[in-house]
């Protein structure tokens, strides 16, 4: 263990802010081999991204899956090896038998032991939705089941682009199962997809997203602060003094998803467009959540913030939490199950009283509500999504 550790070191680090290009995970399963071959061929040499191919592969077979793809694109195309970093204008495979994930600038394997291979696509996707945030695309080809879902919703909620095949997919799951989550902004058959991810990153270069380090031109710099003006007037929130980076980013991903390469163009439009100003508003806010989301954290407030909360209160006190940026409510609810399972074990006959806020009307809405999709419950264990939830139709409350 200590070699390997020491080998892991050697490695160069980067951070997020450091992925100046690209990452396109690739997911498909069955009929996702034509798809693959339709979409790569399509792209050129100098795209300027990297491409990540994750496909369910049965690990008890070897996989020519990369020779196969190498023989339709000119692009260079290996099978991943642990800890291979990642460079724009190659293609990369994941191998059988193994999980792949992003961790800073590398491709990680590790054993595909105790998880089910329909879901190696959300969790590479997951992986670079954390790691890669608006540089991340995720694209979801042909396949049966519901991999790949909720990867694109944690892709999307940090800031990057989804894609789904469209009905020309040969299994049409995978990709309904995604639009039908409302988690993915373009659908598309696969040999348009490179054409769209192209639009992408050349919207990306003029929104200062890719070579966010660079002096930006006074020009440019006074298109931002009159895009800002414009969500402080709609909105009443001030995004002046927001992290620079992130505006562009949330700025360029609006650009991307109206196919406008041009700062002016977009400045032009956002004034005329109010449903335009509530969604840069959202993207803006773009809340990063799910149930239970940091199993570590809620390990800790039952072992010792829930026990220093309740030693001195009398029982006729009620317990009162405020859950402050609760975005759609699963940070809250989150709270009131374990909150519950607590005192459980330590009845006290205590009111609990929860409060929950949030600048976004959309999230609070929906929070409100309370009513989630199956993407939404995946962290769920099957004991308390049984306990705590209603299913409904295609849904839980």
């Amino acid at each position: 263990m200590a070699t390997e550790i020491g080998q892991i070191e050697e490695k160069p680090k980067l951070s997020s802010t450091a992925h100046n290009f690209p990452i396109v995970g690739i997911g498909g399963s069955a009929g996702g081999l034509e798809a693959f071959k339709q979409m790569l061929e399509t792209i050129p040499l100098d795209s300027g991204m990297a491409y990540v191919v994750v496909q369910h592969l049965n690990p008890n077979y070897d996989s020519n899956l990369t020779e196969i793809l190498s023989r339709v694109t000119k692009i260079p195309i290996e099978e991943v090896a642990d800890e291979v970093k990642i460079l724009p204008n190659h293609i990369y495979v994941m191998p059988e038998g193994k999980i792949l994930t992003s961790v800073d600038g590398v491709l990680k394997l590790t054993p595909r032991e105790n998880v089910k291979s329909n879901l190696v696509i959300d969790i590479f996707f997951t992986s670079i939705a954390v790691v890669w945030e608006s540089m991340a695309v995720g694209v979801v080809l042909s396949g049966t089941g519901s991999d790949g879902t909720v990867g694109l919703k944690m892709i999307k909620e940090h800031g990057g682009i989804t894609i789904a095949q469209d009905e020309t997919a040969a299994y049409g799951d995978m990709p309904q199962s995604a639009v039908n989550a409302q988690v993915v902004d373009f659908v598309l058959p696969a040999e348009k997809i490179a054409e769209q991810l192209l639009k992408i990153n050349h919207t990306y270069h003029a929104a200062h997203v890719i070579g966010e380090e660079e002096p930006l031109p006074r020009n440019d710099e006074l298109v931002f602060t009159e895009m800002l003006k414009v969500l402080h007037q709609f909105s009443g929130v001030d995004f002046i003094h927001y992290k620079q980076s992130t505006v562009h980013r949330r700025i360029g991903r609006r650009m991307a998803l109206h196919k406008r390469g041009d700062l002016a163009d977009y400045l032009k439009f956002l004034r005329s467009d109010q449903a335009e100003q509530e969604q840069l508003f959202q993207d803006m806010l773009i809340s990063v959540t799910s149930f239970f989301r940091d199993p570590e954290t809620f390990e800790t407030l039952t072992e010792n913030v829930f026990p220093a909360l309740l030693k001195n209160k009398p029982a006729e006190e009620a317990i009162r939490l405020w859950i402050a940026g609760c975005a759609t409510g699963e940070e809250a609810y989150s709270f009131a199950i374990c909150l519950h399972e607590f005192l459980e074990k330590k009845p006290s006959g205590q009111t609990i009283k929860i409060f929950a806020s949030d600048v976004s009307e959309i999230a609070i809405n929906k929070a409100r509500k309370g009513l989630y999709t199956e993407a939404d419950v995946q962290t769920i264990s099957e004991a308390r999504l049984n306990r705590y939830f209603t299913k409904t139709g295609g849904s839980y409350r």
